[in-house]
This record gives C-alpha cells, structure tokens and sequence, in this order.
C-alpha cells in the first residue's frame, strides 16, 4: 500500500493539525496513475452517478481525452457528448447554456481543466447534480475545490460550487499537454508561501480565521516538486505525479478551508484584476502563468516588509469615486462592494497600528518561517521555462502597474497590498517588487 498524504487523505487517515477527526475531502475517489486507459468506466461506475451521462469537453478536450471518455462510458450509461465551442469561457452565459443542454442528464462528466471544470463544477452546483473529472492538463489547482472562478457581468469571482465526485488523472495525458499548461500548473503551485503569508497576516493582524491543514498537505511534495521543476518539463512522470497531487490537495485545501483562502491571496488579486482588464489584442495567456508572475511580486513585496519593520497605516486613500472611476460604473460599483468591507477609517487604522505595535515582532516572526525566497521561486520558473515578468506575457508595465496598485480593490481579502498600500508604500511594478 502507497502511502503519501494524499493517499492517507483518502482513506481517513490525515489527521487534522487544526484539531478534531481526520480530515474530510468531500470527494469520494481520487485516481492518479501513469495511465488510465481502459479503466474509464469502471472508475465512474462506482461512483454511482445515473443512467444520463454528459461529457463535456471542448474542442481539443474532446480530441485529446473527450471522445475515449465517452466511448467507454457507454458501456454503463446513455451518454451525451457537449463540445462546448471555441475556447469556453467561465462565466454565467456560458454555465447558463450547458444548464439548458444537460437538463436531462443525471450527472456531469467534464473533460478538460480550468474552465471547463469551472463550468461543469458550477453547472452541477446550480442544478443539484453530481459530477466528476478527467483532467486534460495540470494547469490549476480547482479540481479538487469547491470553488469555481466564474465572470459574472464582467466581475471574476470565487463562487461555492459542487465538490467533485471524482477526480481522475491520467498521468501520460497530463505529461502531453502544451508545455505551457504545465507551467500553468507549476505558476499556480508556487503561490502557497505567499498566499500563506497573506493569510497569516489577516489572522494575525485583524482575527480572521485561519486553517494549518491546507498548507500541511502540501508539505510532502512541495519541495520534491520544486527541485524537479526542469524534469516536469522533460516528462518525467514521477515529477508530473508531484504535481498532480500538489495541484489536487491545494485544491482540498480550498475545500477544507471553507473558502479559497489557503490558495488565493494578494498574487490571485493581481492575476484576476489582470484578467478582467487585459487588452484583448494582447497574446493569450494562462491563468498560472500570470500566477506565477505575480507570486513573484507578492514574496518581494512580503519580504521588504518584513525586513523593513512595523509599518505604520493610515486612513485609506481610495474612495468609491476613485474606484468606480478606475473600474467604470458597473464594475466599480461591484469593487467598491467588496473593497469598503476593509478600507480603514481613521479609527480603525488606530486600532490596527495598536496591534501592530504589540505584535510586530511574533507576526513578522511566523510569517519569515513559511516564506520561502523570491530567488528561489525565480528559479523554480526559470528552470522551467515559465514567464516570470510581466514583459514576458506581452504585457505593458504600465499595465502591470495599475495591477499592483489596484488588485486590492477588486474584492474583500487583506494581504500585504494592503498593508503596504495604506502605509504608503508605493506599489509601482518598476519600485522593486516586480
């Protein structure tokens, strides 16, 4: 018998550094192995999802993975085959139009990563209905959450959607997908000391919640997978499994959590504000590569202010005009929601340099002991191949800039953007930090 945390995770026997029982995934198989061919339809055969079966793929999900998966599922079901067309996009339009096509199935198969388990995830969610995954790439950490990033009028959000029933990754189909999807998934792997940090911050500072066990279940094969970053390029399977299981417990990590705390924080602030405000005409990009750039920012950020010693906050400059004028009417107005849950008064700037002053030395001192090198991130990137400044991605550093400086106001999550921004640090792209 294996014995890695995900597999003691899945038989009940992780227990909760938090305290309580073991851990609880939600999600009742996960399957992770060299290859997977053959084995389809027993792996959805027990997890007794229905008679109706729609796999949904796109285009080259179907070509890649899609078609095999239908195939073998008709052996136990009726199935229905969705290609979503084009590249699909995670928003409510998109969730709405497979609601409509799957009204008659029992459960949802997706086939693909991102957003196509983003929109099946919350197509099942919205419709009651169970669903599972065959991953196409190890691009993103969603497929074990209970999160979805859905754009909803033009505003990218986390929304609580359905945890998987299963997860299934074919080890030599993750290994031949484009090798920018790989370094996806490693950009996305590499934010857990900065999304830690931040997290860490908000506890420490203003009393949030904060959970250990989503950072201890990565603990095994965080270090393994970033000393093997150059062979994860080459193909090697063993590397590849690191990184599915890295990518697969982040994701429980998520769903533990309650929330997408544990592996979203200041660097995903600044990747969804690029997002929702890149110039079309720019090269496309991934998620985790964009992820990759901003954790970057993020550890060099994090580590000046922690070398630099307690910061000293005021009342917080922007305004709902300034926001909605920097975002437009509709959008802003949907920022400046979430963004004055933690804009600081006068009073509460107060009270949080009190705390400052009584808890410096022990915040700074917890948060140093997670936080893991801006070099030695650079590197894990670098040795991949993966982009790691903004001009690598097409993108202007003006551009970059006001994804800096702006990121904190898109939604209601302290980080150390805040932190440095409401003691007037300046967060310009060019001072250091990108």
């Amino acid at each position: 018998m294996t014995d890695n945390t995900l597999d003691r995770l899945m038989a009940g026997r992780f227990d909760d550094p938090d305290g309580g029982p073991a851990l609880d995934p939600l999600t009742a198989a996960v399957t992770i192995d060299h290859s997977l061919a053959g084995r389809e339809a027993e792996l959805v055969a027990g997890l007794g999802l229905g008679d109706r079966l729609a796999v949904v793929c796109d285009g080259n999900t179907q070509r890649v993975l899609g078609a095999r998966v239908a195939a073998a599922l008709a052996s136990i079901a009726k199935i229905s085959e969705v290609i979503l067309p084009g590249e699909p996009h995670a928003d409510g339009e998109t969730v709405a139009a497979l609601r409509r096509e799957t009204a008659a199935c029992d459960a949802l198969i997706a086939v693909g990563s991102g957003s196509i388990n983003d929109i099946c995830k919350y197509a099942a969610a919205q419709d009651n209905k169970p669903y599972a995954v065959f991953a196409t790439a190890p691009s993103m950490n969603g497929y074990c959450s209970v999160n979805a990033a859905i754009t909803i009028d033009g505003h990218k959000k986390s929304i609580q959607a359905a945890a998987a029933a299963g997860v299934f990754m074919d080890l030599e189909v993750l290994a031949a997908a484009p090798p920018r999807m790989i370094r996806s998934g490693l950009g996305d792997s590499v934010c857990r000391a900065t999304a830690q940090a931040d997290w860490l911050l908000a506890h420490m500072l203003r009393d949030d919640p904060y959970r250990e066990a989503p950072f201890a279940l990565l603990a095994e094969d965080e270090a393994a997978l970033f000393a093997g970053s150059a062979a994860l390029m080459e193909g090697d399977l063993d590397v590849m499994g690191r990184l599915a299981r890295v990518l697969t417990l982040s994701g429980f990590g998520m769903t533990i959590a309650e929330g997408s705390q544990p592996a979203s924080q200041g660097e995903h602030l600044i990747g969804h504000y690029a997002e929702m405000r890149m110039n079309p005409a720019w090269p496309p990009c991934f998620h985790g590569e964009q992820i990759g750039i901003a954790t970057l920012t993020m550890a060099r950020l994090q580590e000046r202010m922690l070398a630099d010693g307690p910061p000293r906050l005021a009342a917080t400059v922007a305004t709902e005009a300034s926001v909605i004028d920097h975002f437009g009417p509709e959008l802003g107005a949907a920022c400046w929601a979430e963004f004055k849950l933690k804009r600081l008064d006068e009073a509460m700037a107060e009270k949080l340099n009190a705390r400052i002053d009584e808890r410096w030395d022990a915040i700074a001192a917890r948060i140093s002991a997670i936080h893991l090198p801006p070099a030695l991130l650079d590197d894990v990137l670098a040795r991949a191949g993966a982009p790691r400044t903004p001009q690598d991605l097409g993108w202007p550093v003006e551009f970059y800039d006001g994804a800096v400086r702006h990121a904190r106001e898109i939604r209601n999550r302290f980080t150390f953007l805040d932190l440095a921004s409401d003691s007037g640090l300046d967060l310009a792209a060019d001072s250091g930090f990108a």
